[in-house]
């Protein structure tokens, strides 16, 4: 069996069947008639009417045959349709694309066909009208022709069958369009007279339909323009400029009670095949919802712009009765009330009272005019507390009545006052104290409680400037009092900060000889000492930098808790904070038998931080750890990512702390009762690195269990992958021109410090001191000889170091003269500000002597070391 090809345009010619809209329609007379025409013309048992579908053929009409359908690789017609021709076969048997076909070999049993195609679309083959025969026979050329004339009736039976159902679809949408549509809708003759009005319309203007069809449309319009609709059709149809029709606009039509609605109407006209009116569609769209939200808007923009300008004008309402005024025209306008009042609670020993700061005239004579004034003015206060206003002021309650006369709380009204329709009274309260009362009266506005909650922010509103009317008084005294309590701050903070300057200086003065001479005698070339003197020295000088640690700790706390603690933040490498931290510590480690694991970070990994307090933080955790750690115990240092910060972690492997007590390590002085053991320390070195470690915006923390060793770690913003760490300008970028000359004048009042200081100089080849105890004294010395270098400390009696520096920096032979600050005053705004005064370098005592040594050959050079 041979299968039918599929033709080329099979898109178009499927898209072209479907329109038709003719598949699995219920069988048609007019087919039926068409099909029993074709069997009595050429006496065959069946005729169809076929069309080829993607995977059936589909038959319209089948009489002789009790199937409606079979699958297209069986279709004789699919053949005719995909040639685009008539087909003939004479005998299928003798036919080798059909000898084997089920159609043949069962029922219905084909020996001979005759098919001819039928284009009812774009000349498009969509199927066939088919002869079928169960014995031989042939078809001659008229036979063909013949049944080509009635392919073509078909072809004409499917397109009425089209045209059909595009009315049919036409109607339903009119349907939906126009009687079922949720729109108003109405069709006007070309006279005006309504002849269809859909059941929208009918509802919203109250009518029944057959009160309306026949009439003319002025029966819906306002009496006013009605009269006009006549000619405005009449204009239109010949041919004048149209006012109404094809365009839209508001009007109001009359409901059949006799009241407005505002609707949106358009006209459009409906021409025939010839361009002639042939009646009118009118559409009217509901305002009402509009019209009522554009009336509740304009409302609330009213109730908006009273907060509003409450609000922001405030100050310029609280001068003399603006105030209440205010409040009371602002609540007249929002309820469309004739009268107001507003209202202050005066608490009194018994009640409350009612002042009333402003009242719409109720008077009615000249007695009431003047009880009128006194009201207004203050000098009389309500206190009844069972009338209408005294269930507000005095009890707290709304009260909200259409029945003024017959209240139970309505007072006596006295002939000629004014007549009250309705009332509401709303009390003010801020919180829960009662501090005022509004009321209105006559109000064109429904009393409900929807108005109520309307009005809850304008009560709101009410509140706060009563609040602030009577707190300005207040203003001030609150003014002075916050004045003087920042004066009283910032005389505090510049007294801690002096405290802070004076105690480094006193305590650092002391420190700065015994450190000196205990470093001079362990390195003294001239005088070697005895290992037991070494021993001894060693350990004055330990102590000697421990109690210097200490102090520095202690002036780290009161800076960070003064707000005094400058930082440096930059992009530093991580790595190398490592490689410094760990240096350093190596020796200590390694002296108590502490073996330090290390996993150090990559080169590329950098944080947001300063560098030198992130040393620090990293050195106190080691420290710790070190300190604290068990015999032969173990440091592990590692660090990782933790989203976009990095978090560093010292494990030791001591002896733990108890959950309950780990938030105690961060306390200052507090040591968790270690301060009776063997290990030194303040017990504030922990709470220094929390402070260094939050004001570089990371976080730190601990992890332990007793027994289990310990993990501190602290976390540190990542930095821009892209930024590099700057490095800082070194101190020696500030270098002077060498001078000639090798005398170095100290100036210094303390004798222990300039002992100290001559046994160092000694100690340098090429060099000689010589001390003046003034600055008056040294500045003599300069007018004789200038040194090559100037040592002073800032300190001094009589002329300071500063006021000395100016003279020297004036004198046009000592102008480039390097001076070199000396001063135990080591916080950060004190070496600004000598670096800022015009010394060239500032020293903070005690000295370390590597940094001296490095100032000194910073200014004087060459200069070598002398060989023992």
């Amino acid at each position: 069996m041979q299968a039918p090809d599929i033709p080329q345009n099979e898109t178009q010619r499927l898209a072209a069947l479907h329109a038709l809209e003719i598949l699995d329609t219920p069988p048609a007379e007019a087919f039926d008639r068409m099909t029993q025409l074709a069997r009595d013309l050429f006496d065959v048992p069946i005729a169809l009417v076929s069309l080829i579908d993607k995977d059936r053929q589909w038959f319209k009409s089948h009489p002789g045959l009790e199937v409606c359908e079979t699958h297209r690789d069986f279709s004789f017609c699919a053949h005719a349709v995909a040639n685009d021709a008539p087909l003939v076969i004479q005998d299928t048997l003798k036919d080798q694309r059909f000898i084997d076909n089920p159609l043949v070999s069962g029922n219905p049993y084909i020996r001979a066909y005759a098919g001819y195609p039928i284009r009812p679309l774009d000349n498009i083959a969509v199927g066939s009208l088919c002869l079928i025969s169960r014995q031989p026979r042939d078809f001659s050329e008229r036979d063909m022709a013949l049944l080509g004339s009635l392919a073509g009736q078909v072809e004409e039976l499917l397109r009425q069958h089209k045209l059909q159902q595009e009315l049919a679809n036409t109607a339903r949408r009119f349907e939906a369009l126009f009687t079922k549509s949720a729109t108003a809708k109405v069709r006007i003759d070309h006279a005006g007279h309504i002849i269809g009005i859909n059941p929208f319309a009918l509802k919203l203007l109250g009518y029944e339909e057959s009160e309306l069809i026949g009439k003319n449309i002025a029966v819906l319009t306002p009496p006013e323009i009605s009269a006009q609709h006549d000619v405005f059709i009449a204009r239109y149809i010949a041919g004048g400029e149209s006012t109404v029709i094809g365009r839209g606009r508001e009007v109001q039509a009359v409901h059949k009670d006799g009241r407005y609605i505002p609707v949106h109407l358009a006209v459009n006209a409906i021409h025939d095949n010839y361009g002639k009116v042939v009646e009118f569609l009118g559409v009217l769209t509901d305002l009402t919802e509009v019209y009522n939200a554009n009336r509740r808007i304009q409302k609330e923009q009213n109730l908006l712009k009273v907060l509003h300008q409450g609000i922001t004008d405030y100050q310029a309402l609280m001068s003399g009765k603006r105030l209440w005024v205010f409040l009371m025209e602002a609540l007249r306008e929002l309820t469309d009330s004739d009268y107001a009042l507003i209202g202050e609670v005066i608490p009194t020993k018994t009640t409350n009272a009612l002042k009333i700061h402003a009242i719409t005239d109720l008077s009615w004579s000249e007695a009431s005019r003047h009880l009128m004034e006194r009201l207004r003015n203050g000098d009389m206060t309500l206190t009844n507390p069972n009338s209408l206003l005294g269930r507000g002021f005095v009890h707290g309650d709304v009260i909200m009545t259409d029945d003024v006369y017959n209240h139970i709380n309505r007072g006596g009204f006295p002939p000629g006052h004014p007549i009250l329709h309705n009332y509401l009274g709303v009390p003010i309260f801020s919180g829960e104290r009662l501090i005022g009362m509004y009321a209105i009266a006559n109000s064109k506005q429904p009393l409900n409680q929807a108005l109520l909650d309307w009005l809850q922010p304008f009560t709101d509103t009410c509140s706060l400037l009563i609040n602030l009317y009577s707190q300005m008084a207040e203003r001030e005294q609150v003014t002075r009092d916050l004045a003087a309590a920042r004066d009283q701050a910032e005389t505090a903070s510049r007294a801690k900060s002096e405290f802070l300057s004076s105690m480094s200086h006193e305590l650092r003065t002391p420190l700065n000889a015994i450190i000196g001479f205990a470093q001079l005698l362990t390195n003294s070339r001239r005088e070697t000492l005895g290992e037991k003197q070494q021993r001894q020295v060693a350990q004055i000088e330990k102590s000697g930098h421990h109690l210097l640690s200490l102090i520095n700790e202690v002036l780290d706390l009161a800076k960070i808790e003064a707000g005094q603690m400058s930082l440096s933040i930059e992009p530093i490498v991580l790595a190398q904070v490592f490689d410094d931290a760990c240096s350093t510590l190596e020796a200590t480690a390694e002296a108590a038998g502490i073996q330090l694991c290390v996993t150090p970070p990559s080169e590329h990994w950098q944080v947001s931080a300063d560098y030198t307090r992130t040393k620090q933080v990293l050195l106190n955790l080691l420290s710790n750890a070190i300190k604290y750690n068990s015999d032969n115990g173990k440091i592990d240092i590692t660090v990782a990512h933790s989203g976009n910060h990095v978090c560093i972690s010292v494990t030791d492997t001591g002896p733990g702390i108890a959950p309950e007590r780990q938030h105690e390590l961060f306390e200052p002085f507090n040591r968790l009762d270690a301060e009776g053991g063997s290990i030194e320390g303040t017990g504030i070195g922990l709470a220094i690195t929390r402070e260094l470690v939050e004001h570089m915006h990371g976080q730190i923390g601990v992890n332990s269990q007793p027994g289990h060793g310990a993990t501190f770690w602290f976390t540190l913003p990542v930095a821009n992958t892209n930024a590099t760490a700057e490095k800082g300008v070194p101190l020696g970028s500030r270098r002077a021109s060498p001078v000639d000359g090798h005398l170095v004048l100290y100036i210094e009042d303390n004798p222990a410090n300039q002992r100290l200081m001559k046994d160092i100089i000694e100690d340098m080849e090429g060099l000689y001191v010589q001390v003046a105890p003034s600055a008056e004294a040294g500045l003599e010395i300069m007018r004789h000889r200038v040194p090559a270098l100037v040592l002073m400390d800032v300190h001094l009696p009589g002329m300071s170091g500063y006021q000395a520096l100016e003279v020297i920096r004036s004198d046009s032979r000592l102008a480039t003269l390097p001076v070199v600050a000396l001063s135990a005053n080591a916080l950060p705004n004190d070496v600004k500000r000598g670096l800022d005064a015009g010394f060239n370098a500032y020293l903070t005592k005690p000295l370390a002597l590597d940094k001296l040594h490095a100032t000194i050959a910073q200014f004087i050079s060459p200069l070598p070391r002398k060989e023992p």
